[in-house]
C-alpha cells in the first residue's frame, strides 16, 4: 500500500514513547529471565544428572561454562521478574538497574572471596560466573546511570 493508509495495519511498537532507562530495565529483565530458564535445560545446561539444589557440589554447567544450581537459577529468574517489574516506573528501572549492578558487584566480590571448594560456595560460583557478574555489575550500573539521565 502507498499513501496515508500504508501503516494503518503496522504493529504499534511497544517501545515507543518508552524511556531509556525502562526499555534497558525490561531487557535485562527478560534476560535474566531466559538465562534462569535456560539453567534447567538439558543440552543447554551440560550435567543436568549432577543439578543440586544450592553448594559448590552442583556439576551442572550453563552453555558447559557457568556453574548452575537449582537456588542458582531461581536467583536468575526471580531478578528477571524483578526487572519486568520495576520496569514499570522510570525510578523503579533506574533502582533495578544501579541496584542491581551493586548486587552484582557484591557477587562478582564473593565470588573472589569464597573458597569455591566449601560449603561456603552456596550459589555455586565459578571464575567464570565471577567475570559474568562483574561485567553484568558494571554494565547494569552503566544503564542505569546512563539511561536514566534526564532528557534536555
Amino acid at each position: 500500500m502507498v499513501g496515508p493508509m500504508a501503516h494503518s495495519r503496522a504493529r504499534p511498537n511497544p517501545a515507543d514513547g518508552k524511556p531509556p532507562v525502562r526499555r534497558a530495565a525490561s531487557t535485562v529483565g527478560v534476560l535474566f529471565l531466559l538465562v534462569g530458564g535456560l539453567g534447567f535445560v538439558p543440552g543447554i545446561t551440560s550435567g543436568m544428572d549432577a543439578l543440586r539444589f544450592a553448594g559448590h557440589g552442583s556439576g551442572a554447567y550453563l552453555f558447559g561454562v557457568f556453574q548452575v544450581s537449582v537456588l542458582h537459577n531461581l536467583v536468575h529468574l526471580a531478578f528477571g521478574v524483578a526487572g519486568l517489574l520495576l520496569a514499570r516506573t522510570v525510578t523503579g528501572a533506574r533502582t533495578f538497574l544501579i541496584g542491581g549492578g551493586v548486587i552484582f558487584l557484591v557477587l562478582w566480590l564473593y565470588g573472589l572471596a569464597v573458597d569455591q571448594d566449601t560449603g561456603a560456595n552456596v550459589l555455586p560460583v565459578n571464575d567464570a560466573d565471577d567475570w559474568l557478574h562483574l561485567g553484568f555489575g558494571v554494565g547494569m550500573i552503566a544503564l542505569g546511570v546512563l539511561t536514566g539521565r534526564a532528557r534536555r
